[in-house]
Order: C-alpha cells, then sequence, then structure tokens
C-alpha cells in the first residue's frame, strides 16, 4: 500500500502515546482488519466524541487543497481509511491527531 519512507514521517512538534500508536496502527492495517476509530470533533468551546466501527477496504493517503490561499505548489495530503460498516455502508475516516484507532 504504500511505501516504507512514506510511513516514516516524524512529526517535529510532539505527539501523545494515543497518537503514536494510533500512527503505528494505521501502517500495519491491511485489507480485511477490524478497527473501530474514535474521533474527537472541536468547534470552537464545544468538543463531541464519535466512535466507527468497520471492516478496512483499503487506506491511502489522499492529496487535497483544503487550505485557504496556499500556493499552487504546496502540497497538502491526508492519510485516510475506507471502512465497510457492519450495513453495508463505505465511510471515510480522516487521520488527524485526534483520531484513535484500536483493532477489534
Amino acid at each position: 500500500m504504500f511505501t516504507e519512507a512514506a510511513l516514516e514521517t516524524v512529526p517535529t512538534y510532539p505527539i501523545s502515546q494515543a497518537e503514536a500508536q494510533s500512527r503505528r496502527l494505521f501502517a500495519q492495517l491491511q485489507p480485511s482488519d477490524r478497527v473501530e476509530a474514535t474521533h474527537e470533533v472541536k468547534v470552537g468551546l464545544q468538543r463531541w466524541t464519535a466512535k466507527t466501527v468497520g471492516t478496512v477496504v483499503r487506506c491511502e493517503r489522499r492529496q487535497h487543497g483544503l487550505h485557504f490561499c496556499r500556493h499552487s505548489d504546496d502540497k497538502v495530503y491526508s492519510d485516510v481509511i475506507i471502512l465497510k460498516r457492519d450495513d453495508g455502508e463505505l465511510t471515510t475516516i480522516t487521520m488527524d491527531e485526534y483520531t484513535v484507532l484500536r483493532r477489534i
């Protein structure tokens, strides 16, 4: 799926133990693995927690342009997991510092 060089990206800021474990698990995920992703969503002072459970279809690094007024050569990527939920729905999880992955 990924080259080793792409997976060895080390942030220049300190990361939590949970984030480090989630990054390691993300690097090891294979199709048909069953995972639970816990997300923390923050808007202003409000925080919500959501859990998504499903079977991994694939993992990928996607380029996107979600940032306003960036230079055209400035590449922005996100690591994503495509999951198949128990009801058959496909959903996409974007990994960030607030996502905690757990293999089930």
